[in-house]
Formats: structure tokens, C-alpha cells, sequence
């Protein structure tokens, strides 16, 4: 028999493998790369997949929002928000320009280093 907490977890993790891989291959198409410090992109692309798992889209999760649900509509701070598409500007500092001073030079992530780095966090 399968627990609920059990299918939650499961689609967690689902949610995890989803956005890491919607990141590798967004950051490879768009010729960005993640920031140089590794915890930085772990922790947006878990905040990534904990909103679309909670609201069923990838809300941009470094902006505060007084009706999550409601900027879930508008779909402009939806990953790949409305300034990463129109301008490569990312505020989460997930997709950065070769010449941004943070930008690292990879443009993968494990799954494993993403738990890793992202141990402690809530």
C-alpha cells in the first residue's frame, strides 16, 4: 500500500528531476551558464520545483509575492520568467551570461549535488 506521504515525496522528486533538466537544457539553448557558486543554482532549482509541485507552475522562487496563486496566472515570473526570455536578465541568478562576473562555466547540476548543497533547507 502506498502512503500519501510516500506519493508526495515521489512527486517531489519528479519535480526536482524535471527542473533540473528543464535548467540544463534552458542554460545549453540560451547559451547562459549557472553562477559560480553552485548552492545558488541548487537552491533556485529546488525553489523551482517546490512551487510547481505546491501551485503546479515554476514560480520564480527569490521574489516575494502576496498571491502566489494569482502570479501563477500571470505567468510573467513563471521560470523562464518574462526578463530571462525578452532580455537573458534572471533575477534568481539561475541563467547568467558568459560575461556576468557571477557566472560560472557549467551549465549542468546532479540531482545529488542539488540535495547536497540544499541540506538544512526547508
Amino acid at each position: 500500500m502506498t502512503t500519501a506521504k510516500s506519493v508526495s515525496s515521489q512527486n517531489q522528486d519528479k519535480n526536482l528531476e524535471s527542473m533540473r533538466k528543464f535548467a540544463e537544457k534552458y542554460a545549453q539553448r540560451t547559451n547562459t551558464y549557472f553562477c559560480s557558486e553552485l548552492s545558488v543554482t541548487a537552491a533556485v532549482i529546488k525553489g523551482l520545483a517546490q512551487h510547481k509541485q505546491e501551485l503546479g507552475s515554476p514560480l520564480c522562487p527569490c521574489r516575494h509575492y502576496e498571491d502566489k496563486q494569482a502570479e501563477v496566472k500571470k505567468a510573467f515570473w513563471n521560470c523562464p520568467c518574462v526578463p530571462m526570455r525578452e532580455e537573458k536578465k534572471c533575477h534568481c541568478m539561475l541563467f547568467l551570461t558568459p560575461e556576468n562576473a557571477f557566472a560560472g562555466n557549467v551549465q549542468e547540476i546532479t540531482t545529488e549535488q542539488i540535495e547536497q548543497l540544499c541540506q538544512g533547507m526547508k
